[in-house]
């Protein structure tokens, strides 16, 4: 099964140093997910050769721009160029008045069905159950509401052992209740046990998306054991007191919460306009947590 994520963007509040706000791009099983939608999004899909048009699902954490401004414009993009197909739009309640008004304005239609699906910040909650994952938000602690995404692949079914079935002609009408775990009995009444028929599959993997926070251990719970974490770290920890102010994080504060998670890799980003180069915030982290990497733009991390 296909689990990575793609960074579109990895600066703070302002577009700077080549580097764009906000955005992501996840591949799970060949359908795609957008995670936040800063200005300039489109231009790094092209860039990225990532098809807008094979978006089903849209989530934003905040309503800080570095966040969403791209948002409109990626929407009204969409419907220009004939977009039919339904698109699931996650995030803050306040967004749909925000999307009605520019679309009144500019005096559009979508032609395509928008659906808006209204997250909250004050508790944790299943917005997106499919056949592939279960997506939940995760409340942060910001100036504004905000929520990170907790993304978990859904246990696949057993694996047949092929020359096992043939051996013991095990009819391929069974085969369905094998992968769901169950023994097979012959007609003789010979039962034959599920793990010598089958292969358990691989457990599943998970995905987490810690937007703009103040550091705090709230939803350290919730994320425990999380294969890939991507965690904001927009200062080094000599402005830490900054980070307060702002309700950030840094860097070594980024790789506490791999550490105290026991997360299998920690990606780090929304980077400060400050820091022209990223070596010192990638060491900082890395001190602490030495399986840290940068959230390059274009860069594509399979989460396995």
């Amino acid at each position: 099964m296909r689990f990575e994520v793609t960074i579109l963007g990895s600066s703070s509040a302002t577009p700077i140093f080549n580097r764009n706000p906000t955005a992501q791009i996840l591949n799970i099983n060949e359908k795609l997910y957008l995670i936040d939608c800063a200005e300039g999004t489109q231009q790094q899909m092209l860039r990225f050769d990532v098809k807008a048009s094979r978006i089903d699902y849209i989530f934003i954490s905040h309503l800080h721009g570095d966040h969403y401004l791209g948002l409109v414009g990626l929407l009204s993009s969409l419907h220009l160029n004939g977009r039919k197909k339904a698109l699931k739009l996650y995030g803050p309640a306040p967004l749909k008045e925000i999307l009605d008004l520019q679309l009144k304005y500019s005096e559009t239609t979508l032609q395509y069905p928008l659906e808006f699906i209204a997250t909250t910040a004050d508790r944790r909650a299943i917005i997106l159950d499919n056949q592939d994952v279960i997506i939940e938000t995760i409340p942060l602690n910001h100036r504004i509401p905000c929520t990170g995404f907790f993304i978990k692949q859904k246990k696949r079914l057993r694996k047949i052992i092929r020359e096992k079935v043939e051996e013991f002609n095990i009819p391929v009408a069974y085969f369905t209740a094998l992968k769901k775990g169950r023994d097979y009995e012959a007609p003789d009444g010979t039962i034959y046990k599920n793990e010598s028929l089958t292969l358990d599959s691989e457990e599943p993997k998970s995905y987490a998306y810690c937007s703009d926070t103040l550091f705090g251990e709230q939803y350290f719970e919730q994320i425990k054991d999380v294969t890939l974490l991507y965690h904001e770290a927009t200062f080094l920890n000599d402005m830490l007191e900054r980070a307060i102010q702002t309700h950030h994080t840094t860097a070594l504060q980024a790789a506490q919460v791999a550490l105290s998670v026991n997360a299998g890799k920690l990606i780090i980003g929304h980077f400060s306009a400050r820091y022209k180069t990223l070596v010192d915030l990638l060491s900082e982290a890395q001190s602490v947590f030495p399986a840290t990497e940068l959230a390059i733009e274009g860069k594509t991390f399979i989460i396995s």
